[in-house]
């Protein structure tokens, strides 16, 4: 891997053998969040999604974005970004219309997405939360995933970290043909980070026309040949609080926690091969 120095910031680590650009990137300098960059996923599957929130992502000050865990009368909340959004998430909203009574698409209104992008390089820099009963992931989504059952067409959804559990163990994820009955899947299998000086950690996702390769603190952990995206997705950096997708409650190991937590993003950066 060869160094990307970026003024008074921490550096990327990118493959050798290419030249990269810097296309988007967001190093969390300031106070607040730029809303020019990051919306809130509030939905799932066209439904407000109870534990996803608009509170708890915020700046240190130090060039770092804390993305927290809240509580509030016994339940549980975190914040999860994205650049776009998958136009099956939102629901139809009031004075919309109604799809299951009348001939109308797309079901809701569409919105302008503040970054899509296809192939290049994808890094973050983070550390991971330490309480257990939440996860935390960076991935690319295709807004139109499952619009087709070609993928290159419609995409595939991208897991470059998703982290599971307090011991350091990630996996890599891809899932195409949307997520009903044709829902296809691929992964790494799990992989054991090394520890690092600071606790912070570098995952990054080379996406080429011909495959994608994965690489983990410097380190290549996984290739794949396919099937490859040629759509452009949105970036997401999200967490979630385990236990709800199976109903009201929280996961035992959640409401287990007894202190304040945060998944820490000290940057994300997109590269382009020149």
């Amino acid at each position: 891997m060869i160094d990307f120095k970026l003024d008074n910031h921490e550096n990327s680590l990118l493959p050798e053998g290419y030249s990269w650009k810097l296309v988007w990137h967001d190093e969390f300098d300031g106070t607040e969040l730029d809303r020019s960059k990051w919306d809130f996923r509030l939905h799932l599957m066209q439904k407000r999604h109870k534990t996803f929130t608009d509170e708890g992502a915020v700046l240190d000050g130090n060039s770092n974005l804390l993305l927290k865990l809240i509580k509030k009368d016994g339940q549980f909340y975190s914040p999860h970004l994205q650049t776009g959004e998958n136009f099956m998430d939102r629901p139809v909203e009031k004075g919309d219309g109604d799809y299951s009574k009348q001939l109308s698409w797309p079901i809701a209104k569409l919105n302008e997405p503040k970054f899509l992008h296809r192939y290049g390089y994808y890094e973050i820099r983070c550390k991971f939360q330490q309480q257990p009963g939440w996860w935390s992931a960076f991935w690319l989504q295709s807004p139109i995933i499952g619009c087709c059952l070609d993928p290159g067409i419609a995409g595939v959804e991208l897991d470059i970290m998703e982290n599971f559990t307090r011991d350091g163990v990630i996996s890599h994820n891809h899932h195409w043909n949307g997520y009903g009955v044709q829902h296809e899947w691929v992964g790494s299998g799990n992989i054991q980070t090394e520890e690092t000086e600071d606790g912070y950690h570098r995952f990054g996702l080379h996406w080429r026309p011909d495959g994608y390769t994965y690489y983990v603190d410097g380190k290549e952990t996984w290739h794949i040949d396919g099937p490859v995206s040629h759509t452009p997705e949105f970036i997401l950096v999200s967490t979630e609080c385990m236990g709800y997708r199976d109903g009201d409650h929280p996961s035992e190991a959640l409401a287990a926690v007894t202190e304040d937590d945060a998944f820490v993003v000290d940057y994300v950066r997109v590269f382009d091969e020149v």
